[in-house]
This record gives structure tokens, C-alpha cells and sequence, in this order.
């Protein structure tokens, strides 16, 4: 029986605001909770009432060498189990987080302000299909027989790298963290996650349910502040692999220390995503497909948002008066309501990032702009971090709000009068990760989609991450794949040569 302290429920807790409560103040090391070395917590807010919800226990080094150490000493067993039965564990997870679906779904929501209709029940149930996908591949860890010579038998084989360290952002983290763990584990890696502060208690829960199957120091997760938290997970020498989802700036941070201990990384940083309408498109699907694309069910905090989007002229009008009506049709509000579309932004400091673009954008000369939706009118809700969203036509291309991320509820629609400006425009940027195409002419889909700079490009639709299909960006976007069999081998593994002279 997990050694779980009072006031954790074994069962489904519907009552998120209670579970938040349960989970505050705990690291989850070595197969159960422990508070952090310094006794330190730090608050959880809820992003929609400005109301804290709990706290979360706030990491250091000494809480980093308590779980990497548990790790190490886990991985050496872990390792030695058949690759097979650790998936089967892994899958078995699976089942058990797709039992808690609901009760995840509205907690993510409690503490990140998506909506928990349009967003965080999606989220749920695509993390325990990762789980389940990953471990049906314990028996892919395969290798190879090497004609190398007659009487040598050449082999390779597929080892784990060790302790996996996981740094996971706040917009989706149940999704971005199970890509990460799944196959670490699978592979025979164990891992220690820092969770975003922001964004710490889903994923603890998330933690603790898996711990309930998997051998105790296999997953351990800790919460806390980058420079106190997590710098020391990627400078631990017991850690052997470090996979960072979050900004270039502190992804180029992440990628030098690595690089001084002469270990790997998986790095996805973001991205500037273009969506190419044509004008021979499905118009009313590829309307939708824009708000799809955009996230705005996500307040566009997602790395695959279509924040620069490019239609063909003569659909140009039509297409921007469309989405706009479509947008403007969604209802903002409580998270938590099921009549909810839109909910909030995470943070203050991101909510007044996002404001300052859009104020920097309303101000530029030329450029207008089509807000949409409206704000909540429930007086419970006048602190939460609401923002409609905008949709810019006009901006010149050096603009911010075309060449930088936001991540937020705000999109750049442009015209073009061929594909080759189209796909010029397109490129024209540091990032590099995900891409749309839209048109019944598939010679012309196919050849954009062979020249776009991304490392991920759809025609006539843009899903978000799924498992089995290969994820990841080029230039800027980061480095690695995420989400497939090449993830787990290619990044989870290292290749031995096994060579035998039996002349």
C-alpha cells in the first residue's frame, strides 16, 4: 500500500478544490510524499478568481539530489526488468489515470484557468492514450545483427541512458510530461520531473497514481522555481538525459549545461506557426480549422498555435470576417463551466505580457484589430485573468506580434497573390516547429508542404500533439522528436555494438 498522508484520497475526488488542498505542500520522492528539505512552500493560485488554491512545496538542490539519488538507486532493478513487463506497468499507469480522468481534468483546470469542456478533459484522456500507446512498445527495444564478418557475430542492443531529468511547462502539462516519462520509462529509464510552479498539482496527482503501479524511485517529481529547482536537476551528475519544453532564452541555458557534461537533450522551444489558406479550400472546415489551429480554446497558449496566418487575396475579406464571427461566438468564462469555451490566461506576468502586444499591435500605424468575444460579467470572476481575443490584419512583417511568440489569444492574418510569397512569408522566421496547409490542390499542398521550414506540417487539418505521430521542431523550435517509437529508441536509448570472434 502507497504510504499516502491524510487527507489524499485513494478514489476519484470530484471536489477539486479539496484535492488541491490534499496535494499542497508535497514533493513525491522515492515512492511517497515528502515536504521540501526547507520546509518551504510557495502558493498556487486559481487564474480565474485570482484565489489561492494550495501551495506547493518549493524545491532546491537538496530536494534535486534526494530524488535523483532515489532515482539512481531505482533505475539499476528497473533497468534489469524485461522490456515487455515494464511497458505492461507503464500501460497498466495507463488505465489507471484514464480511471481518474475526470477528477484530473478538473483540477488542471482549477489551476490553469483552461476550460475544462473544450481543453482539459481532451488533456486527460490524451495523456493515459500516451501511457497506453508507450507501453506497447516495450517489445520495439529492438537491435541489430551486423554482416560485419564470417566468424564474428556482430550484434547491437538498446540500453537505457539512466536518470532522466523532465523539465515540464504550465499550458499543457500532463500531456507534455507523459510524452516525456512514457517513453523514458519504457526504455528503462527512471525520471525525475520539476513541475511549473505555476501549474504543480495535476501533475503530482498525476505522480502519485502511477507510483500506486510503478516500483518505488522510478518516477519522482518535484515543484519549484527554475533557477532553485531546476538548474540543479540538469547540473546533477547522476542525471544522464535532460528533456525541456519552455522558452528559447532558457532552453539555450538548458542546452549549455548539457553540453558541458557531454549528455543528451531534447529541447522543444516553441514556435510561430503560419497557416496557408488557399482559395480553393474547404472554406466553412478550414474557418474552423483556423480557430483549431489557433488554440483559442487554449487562450492561444499553445506552441502550435496559427499565429501568423496567410490566406490567398481573393478569400482574404471573407475569411477574416468568418473567423471573426466564429471567435466572437465563444463564450468566456468560469473554467470549470461546461457552457465555457475560453478560459483565462495563466499568470499575471503572462497576462500582462500578452496585454502589452496587444496594446504595442493596436498602436501600430496601419495595423486593426477584430476583438472578439466578451468578458465574463459574473462578479466572482472580475480578478481573473480574462483576455479577448484579438485578430490583427495590417501589421508590417519586422512587427513583434509576427516575429515573437506570444502566447496568447492573438493572431496576424495577411494576404498573398501566389504560393511562392506565401511560402517566402511563411519561412521568414526564427522558429520552425508546426505548419498548416489548406486547398484541394494537393500538387501544390504536397510541394509547400516538402519547402516549409517545420518540423511538423498538416494539409486540410491541424491537430494538436498525438501519440504515435513524430513531434518536434527545426531552427529555434528545439531539437528531438517527441511522441513516437523514434522518440523512445533515438532519445531514450543508447545503441552498444556487441562484437563475438568464435573462430
Amino acid at each position: 500500500m502507497l504510504d499516502r498522508p491524510s487527507g489524499i484520497p485513494e478514489a476519484p475526488l470530484l471536489d477539486e478544490r479539496a484535492l488541491a488542498r490534499a496535494l499542497s505542500g508535497w514533493h513525491f520522492i522515492g515512492g511517497r510524499f515528502v515536504p521540501a528539505r526547507s520546509g518551504k512552500t510557495f502558493a498556487v493560485h486559481n487564474p480565474a478568481t485570482g484565489e489561492e488554491i494550495g501551495r506547493a512545496a518549493d524545491g532546491d538542490a537538496a530536494d534535486v539530489d534526494a530524488a535523483v539519488e532515489n532515482a539512481a538507486a531505482a533505475q539499476r532493478e528497473w533497468a534489469k526488468m524485461p522490456a515487455r513487463k515494464r511497458g505492461a506497468l507503464v500501460a497498466k499507469c495507463g488505465a489507471l489515470l484514464s480511471a481518474h480522468a475526470e477528477e484530473l481534468a478538473r483540477l488542471i483546470a482549477l489551476e490553469t484557468g483552461k476550460a475544462l469542456r473544450t481543453e482539459c478533459r481532451v488533456e486527460a484522456n490524451v495523456v493515459a492514450d500516451i501511457f497506453e500507446f508507450y507501453g506497447g512498445l516495450g517489445s520495439e527495444l529492438k537491435g541489430e545483427s551486423v554482416p560485419f564478418a564470417p566468424n564474428v557475430l556482430t550484434v547491437t542492443v538498446r540500453e537505457p541512458l539512466g536518470v532522466v531529468g523532465a523539465i515540464i511547462p504550465w499550458n499543457v502539462p500532463m500531456l507534455l510530461m507523459a510524452l516525456k516519462i512514457a517513453p523514458a520509462l519504457v526504455a528503462g529509464n527512471t525520471v525525475v520531473v520539476k513541475s511549473a510552479e505555476e501549474a504543480p498539482l495535476a501533475v503530482l496527482r498525476v505522480c502519485e497514481l502511477m507510483n500506486r503501479v510503478l516500483p518505488a524511485g522510478c518516477f519522482n517529481i518535484l515543484s519549484g522555481y527554475g533557477p532553485e529547482c531546476g538548474a540543479p536537476l540538469v547540473q546533477h551528475p547522476k542525471v544522464r538525459k535532460v528533456t525541456f519544453t519552455g522558452s528559447v532564452e532558457v532552453g539555450r541555458t538548458v542546452y549549455q549545461t548539457a553540453a558541458a557534461k557531454i549528455i543528451p537533450v531534447t529541447l522543444e522551444l516553441g514556435g510561430k506557426s503560419p497557416m496557408l489558406v488557399f482559395a480553393d479550400c474547404d472554406f466553412e472546415k478550414t474557418v474552423m480549422g483556423a480557430i483549431t489551429s489557433m488554440r483559442f480554446t487554449r487562450q492561444g497558449q499553445s506552441c502550435t498555435a496559427a499565429s501568423r496566418i496567410f490566406v490567398e487575396r481573393p478569400l482574404f475579406e471573407r475569411f477574416v470576417d468568418a473567423l471573426a464571427a466564429k471567435v466572437d461566438a465563444m463564450v468566456m468564462g468560469d473554467p470549470l463551466d461546461e457552457k465555457t469555451d475560453i478560459g483565462t490566461i495563466i499568470s499575471p506576468t503572462q497576462f500582462e505580457k500578452v496585454k502589452g502586444f496587444i496594446e504595442e499591435g493596436r498602436a501600430t500605424k496601419g495595423a486593426s484589430a477584430r476583438v472578439c468575444s466578451r468578458l465574463p460579467e459574473d462578479p466572482a470572476l472580475k480578478k481573473g485573468l480574462f483576455i479577448q481575443p484579438h485578430i490583427f490584419t495590417g501589421l508590417p512583417p519586422e512587427s513583434r506580434l509576427v516575429r515573437e511568440e506570444i502566447f496568447g489569444p492573438v493572431t496576424t492574418v495577411f494576404p498573398f497573390d501566389d504560393a511562392a510569397s506565401a511560402l517566402a512569408a511563411a519561412n521568414d522566421s526564427e522558429y520552425g516547429l508546426a505548419a498548416s496547409i489548406w486547398t484541394n490542390n494537393l500538387r501544390v499542398g504536397l510541394d509547400l508542404a516538402h519547402r516549409l521550414e517545420a518540423g511538423l506540417v498538416q494539409i486540410n487539418q491541424n491537430l494538436v500533439v498525438q501519440a504515435n505521430i513524430s513531434y518536434g521542431g527545426v531552427k529555434n523550435s528545439g531539437l528531438g522528436k517527441e511522441a513516437s517509437l523514434e522518440a523512445m529508441l533515438e532519445h531514450f536509448t543508447h545503441k552498444k555494438t556487441i562484437m563475438v570472434n568464435y573462430a
